[in-house]
């Protein structure tokens, strides 16, 4: 019987619940399914103790190993961007050292992206932190797919992807009937490929039915920063302006200026709540050049700063 396949994950406080699920779910069933062990896990911290996450759960955890012997080593992403626990330059080293995989997930990949000053080309990160590095750091060739591999590193968008990244791990490590036999309990259809695109990261929108209705939703979400005039989008889908707003208002109950506004508020409240961008930046990356306060407390009651003191949401 061959040694179980180790995973080390590493938490610090604010992680991000989901993606430990992501990870800890997919291979306990795998033991589960199988008839004896095929992986194990430890919880990682810089100095060991309870952990608590961003929804308040906590975690017992050990401290990372000088001379780790895991097979991968799994940063999970933070409801704080800056946090400094997520600066793991020499730990990182410690594994892909001893031939170890890393593996970072959401912030962790963006904060790693940013220290190391490499090719972002060769890395991807949550489109959420996407923004960040292109607005703070003109970094604007960071992959928008759902995770990257880069010799010994792989860079994940994390969250609810982390069950696919896990997945696609695992079946390096066991049988596909077993994997499969997983991804079924975890009703999870399909695991999508690492070059998948991210969502909200340039998929193309289909939602409505109505081919040229989903042209104009996608060129409205893939120009927030720089918001296009309804009449250009119209003219691009090959539709008058008039005939793009009956659309709207029969297949989305709303004008196009009032769903194009609203997306780019959604995206300013996320970028807002979840990360640690100025709030002038939010305002210019979404499209809000000036008053962009006004707009927000108009949209949501309360100032885009009120908004931030009542904490991050993620």
């Amino acid at each position: 019987m061959s040694a179980p396949c180790v995973f080390d994950i590493f938490v610090a406080d604010g992680f991000v619940l989901t993606e430990f699920a992501g990870v800890v779910e997919v291979i306990r069933l795998a033991n589960r399914i199988n008839a004896s062990p095929l992986f194990e896990w430890h919880v990682r911290s810089a100095t060991g103790g309870q952990i608590t996450a961003s929804c308040a759960v906590t975690v017992d955890s050990t401290p990372l190993p000088i001379r780790p012997d895991a097979d991968y080593l799994l940063v999970l992403g933070n409801s704080d961007p800056d946090c400094p626990a997520l600066s793991l330059g020499k730990a990182l080293a410690n594994y892909t050292s001893r031939q170890a995989r890393v593996v970072l997930l959401s912030e962790a990949a963006a904060r790693y992206i940013s220290e190391t000053k490499g090719d972002p080309g060769t890395h991807t990160t949550h489109w959420e932190n996407r923004t960040v590095l292109m607005e703070r750091l003109g970094l604007f060739d960071t992959k928008a797919t759902l995770a990257v591999e880069s010799g010994s590193i792989i860079t994940c968008a994390g969250m609810g992807a982390t069950f696919d990244i896990a997945l696609s791990i695992a079946s390096q490590h066991a049988a596909s009937s077993t994997m499969t036999t997983v991804a079924d309990i975890l009703l999870h259809e399909r695991v999508r490929h690492f070059n998948t695109l991210q969502p909200f990261a340039g998929k193309e929108v289909t939602t409505t039915g109505d081919t040229a209705l989903d042209a104009c939703l996608a060129l409205m979400q893939d120009n927030m920063e720089f918001p296009l005039p309804i009449g250009e989008i119209a003219q691009r889908a090959n539709l008058s302006k008039r005939s793009l707003e009956r659309k709207f208002n029969r297949l989305m109950k709303m004008t196009p200026n009032g769903y194009y506004r609203g997306l780019r508020l959604n995206k300013a409240n996320n970028l807002l709540l979840n990360t640690a961008m100025r709030i002038n930046e939010i305002g210019l990356a979404c499209g809000f050049p000036s008053g962009f306060t006004t707009i927000y407390r108009e949209a949501f009651g309360m100032t885009p700063n009120a908004a931030r003191k009542k904490g991050r949401i993620k």
